[in-house]
C-alpha cells in the first residue's frame, strides 16, 4: 500500500469548498484537467453516485471509474476507485480554521496485481505531483468562488 496526503488552507467557507468537491457533474469547471465527467448513476453526489472522470495526462487523455462510498455533509467524502490493477481511495477532509477551510488528502494506493506492484513506485511521483496540481486547483477555484 502507498499513502500520500496533502494540505491546503484555503480562504473561503466550508461549504464552499466541500460543494466544490462533491459537486461532480461540475469538476471540469473546477480543475483545468478534468476534461469530462459522465454519470453512471442517476443519483449526482452522495453515496452510492459513480461517474467516469476523464482527464488530460501529459499528451493523452485518460478515464477512471469512480464511485463515492462516505459522505458526510462539510466533513469529508471518500471516492473509490478500481483501476488497472490498483484501488484508489482518496478521502477528503474539510474543516474551520481561521475564516477559511483546511482541506486534507489522505489517497491510499493499493495494488493486487503483480505488475502494477511493481510499477506503482516508479509512478508515484507522477501521481503526486497531479494530486498536489489538483488540490491547487480546488484552492483557487473555492477562493474566486468565495470573493464574489
Amino acid at each position: 500500500m502507498q499513502k500520500r496526503s496533502s494540505k491546503r488552507k484555503i480562504n473561503a467557507p466550508v461549504d464552499i469548498v466541500f460543494r466544490a468537491l462533491t459537486d461532480i457533474e461540475n469538476f471540469p469547471e473546477k480543475n483545468p484537467d478534468i476534461v469530462k465527467v459522465e454519470m453512471l448513476t442517476d443519483q449526482k453526489s452522495g453515496v452510492g453516485s459513480r461517474f467516469r472522470e476523464t482527464r488530460r495526462m501529459k499528451n493523452s487523455e485518460g478515464s477512471t471509474e469512480l464511485e463515492c462510498t462516505e459522505y458526510v455533509a462539510n466533513e469529508k467524502v471518500r471516492f473509490v476507485a478500481d483501476q488497472g490493477g490498483v484501488i484508489w481511495d482518496s478521502v477528503f477532509f474539510t474543516s474551520a480554521v481561521d475564516g477559511g477551510t483546511e482541506l486534507v488528502l489522505e489517497m491510499d494506493a493499493r495494488p493486487y496485481k503483480l505488475m502494477p506492484r511493481l510499477m506503482l513506485p516508479l509512478i508515484l511521483g507522477m501521481i503526486s505531483k497531479a494530486v498536489e496540481a489538483d488540490m491547487d486547483a480546488v484552492k483557487s477555484y473555492c477562493e474566486r468562488k468565495a470573493a464574489l
